[in-house]
């Protein structure tokens, strides 16, 4: 992993009031609605450039209450850049998700993002755009997960990675997870 100069992370509360007055600066909406991975819904539509619409769901998939602080701790582990990352608004509040990885080390101020180098911290205000906050539970699931180009959406924090911090106090690797189902299945079995 590449090692990045010298910084110093700011506790969320610190991060969140800087990301927060850019937003108010900009005349965004400064109430944030958290979401993650599994609240994404990207459905195809041809009438956009890239072939893909954006919308998300809490009912489906709620977050636990504090998951985003649950996640910005997890990525402060990283060495790489932590983004606060808005995807629009809804009902007054602007949508937002916690993403990290080294792929946010070029986006720059062009491609609509605010460097904080001595954080190794970047915000994305984002568009003043209303999202759609999807309902039916039907077009949840048929929602697109694999075939859709890479988008920054895919450095975000998933729910099951929160609940397996909750419930482990990390997150799990695949081999843990597969034993975790084993072991229920076999206790299905025996009756326990």
């Amino acid at each position: 992993m590449e090692h990045h100069p010298y910084y110093v992370r700011p506790t969320l509360d610190e991060a969140l009031a800087a990301f927060k007055a850019l937003l108010q600066q900009r005349s965004l909406p400064t109430e944030i609605l958290w979401v993650f991975d599994e609240n994404l819904v990207f459905e195809r539509d041809s009438s956009t450039t890239d072939g893909f619409r954006l919308g998300f769901q809490t009912r489906f998939s709620p977050a636990p209450a504090e998951a985003e602080r649950i996640a910005y701790k997890h990525f402060l582990t990283y060495d790489c850049r932590l983004v606060f990352y808005r995807i629009g608004s809804q009902a007054g509040k602007s949508v937002c998700l916690l993403l990290c990885d080294k792929w946010f080390d070029r986006k720059s101020e062009t491609d609509g993002f605010v460097k904080r180098d001595e954080w190794l911290i970047s915000f994305r205000p984002g568009p003043a755009n209303e999202l759609e906050l999807i309902t039916d539970e039907a077009r949840w699931a048929k929602r697109i997960l694999r075939g859709r180009p890479l988008h920054d959406l895919d450095f975000c924090m998933t729910l099951r990675a929160v609940h397996e911090i909750l419930a482990h106090g990390r997150v799990l690797t695949p081999y843990e997870r597969y034993a975790l189902k084993l072991m229920h299945v076999w206790r299905r079995i025996l009756g326990h």
